[in-house]
């Protein structure tokens, strides 16, 4: 068995027994690494480097998307549904400009995202330890409205 096979079937067994939450820390740390592929496709001008990151990186950001649950808390998901959203137009915009300060903006806000997806695994582990069921948490404020005036704070919920 060769190394890649190994990795794929690691990564195979790690996806078919994460938990919902697992699955999407999974999905915002493959959208941060296909963006800096694209990123480094950039700076090396290495047309299938951008080609492959940029489009990997939009898929995943694209399916994040579909998999926000309304329920229980719809303005929460309305606003990261516009999130996800936005960072799918700005990597757009990024791959068709050639422009890494857009894609560097993008990167910062799928890194924001995920340290605020962390958090708000820790909080729901930490209520779950202490008995409280049905409990949304409320994951810090994020720079995502500053990036744009339509965008709104990546705040995320289960998968």
């Amino acid at each position: 068995m060769n190394e890649n096979t190994t990795a794929n079937a690691y990564l195979r067994t790690k996806v078919m027994t994460a938990s919902p939450e697992e699955l999407r820390l999974m999905l915002l740390d493959g959208a941060i690494k296909f963006a800096n592929q694209a990123r480094a496709g950039l700076e090396k001008k290495h047309p299938e480097m951008i080609y492959e990151g940029f489009t990997q990186c939009r898929d995943i950001v694209l399916e994040l998307l579909n998999t926000i649950k309304t329920e229980p808390a719809p303005e929460i998901a309305k606003a990261v549904r516009e999130l996800y959203t936005f960072i799918y137009g700005e990597l757009f915009r990024a791959s068709n400009d050639k422009d890494i300060k857009k894609l560097d903006e993008m990167i910062n806000l799928l890194e924001y995202e995920r340290e605020t997806w962390v958090l708000t695994m820790e909080q729901v582990a930490k209520e779950r330890e202490q008995g409280i069921v049905g409990s949304i948490p409320t994951p810090p404020a994020t720079p995502a409205s500053q990036a744009s005036p339509t965008a709104h704070q990546p705040i995320s919920f289960q998968a």
